[in-house]
């Protein structure tokens, strides 16, 4: 799995920066705006500028709504602030036509300005206590609109966990419709160091964690820090050896999905 990070702003990107070597993506959101709250475009070029040049970032759009113009812009802004993977949660489409709809002006208004960004299509487990998308339709909607990966992330910040709204079975279909379309498979939501074991052997691409890596495990007044962010990375590597001695087969390199950045102009 690839692990990606959630810092609120520049700031915990410093930390992030100090663990570079045991992540791979930093994910800039402001958590104060939701789930998948947007943070501003000079935050990112700010982040951009502070982590290792190897390290990709990544940025939220925001929970949108069902407004096709509106997000394809704020996308191109993410993008053009040098976010190479752009998140969008869908938390205001209803149906699966309307999020098709809605990313696929995504996919056009980056890859037109660049092709080698990753656009992912995010969902929620707990879909049904805000009335967006089923969770399990996400696949099909990122696939349809030619995204590169779905994600599936807790809407809710109540203390209630992915699995508690989507239990490790249901995520595994996920992952394997995710996967039959050719994508990369995303989990978040509360994801904690024992959620890993599931994580591992369902197959799971990515996984982003907030709280799980800040002091006292609070997303909201807690700080990432790097030795959480190292002691985190070193359960993952545990799980995969674990997994990959019981079926039997080597371990597998980290997929590298991952453009790399655009260079300073």
């Amino acid at each position: 799995m690839l692990l990606l990070i959630s810092p609120d702003g520049v700031e915990e990107a410093l930390d992030c920066a100090k663990a570079a070597e045991h992540l791979d993506i930093v994910d800039v959101k402001k958590p104060n705006e939701g789930s998948l709250g947007a943070n501003f475009p000079w935050v990112i070029r700010e982040i951009r500028t502070a982590i290792p040049a190897d390290k990709p970032v990544s940025a939220t759009v925001g929970d949108v709504p069902f407004k096709p113009g509106t997000v394809a812009q704020a996308a191109l802004g993410a993008a053009v602030s040098g976010a190479t993977y752009i998140k969008v949660g869908l938390y205001g489409c209803t149906t699966p036509e309307q999020a098709v709809e809605v990313m696929r002006g995504v996919v056009r208004a980056v890859k037109e300005y660049r092709p080698d960004a990753f656009v992912v299509a995010s969902g929620y487990a707990d879909a049904h206590r805000i009335g967006c998308v089923n969770p399990l339709a996400l696949p099909d909607i990122a696939r349809r609109s030619g995204s590169d990966a779905a994600m599936l992330d807790t809407a809710i910040k109540d203390g209630t966990r992915l699995f508690d709204h989507v239990p490790p079975d249901v995520c595994a279909e996920f992952v394997r419709r995710a996967h039959e379309s050719g994508l990369l498979a995303a989990l978040a939501g509360s994801v904690k160091a024992a959620d890993l074991g599931a994580l591992t052997r369902i197959g799971t691409d990515i996984v982003g964690v907030r709280g799980a890596v800040c002091e006292g495990g609070d997303r909201n007044t807690g700080r990432i820090r790097p030795m959480l962010v190292a002691a985190f990375r070193a359960e993952m590597d545990r799980h995969a050896r674990e997994h990959a001695a019981t079926v039997g087969t080597p371990t597998v390199p980290a997929p590298a999905p991952a453009p790399a950045p655009a260079p300073a102009s």
